[in-house]
């Protein structure tokens, strides 16, 4: 990518909205919160069998 279309995009970007980012913050935590949970059953799962 040249300098041109990175001036392009910073041109067109904005400021999210407040609905925008708190919609963003909502699914970015429970894209966290499943994983950890995930991690934690295979955790407890393994540890229960032994390995």
């Amino acid at each position: 990518m040249s300098v041109g279309d990175y001036k392009r995009v910073l041109k067109i970007a904005r400021k999210p909205t407040g609905q925008e980012f708190k919609q963003s913050a909502t699914v970015v935590g429970l894209g966290m919160l499943a994983i950890g949970l995930a991690g934690m059953l295979f955790t407890i799962i393994f540890s229960w069998m032994g390995l």
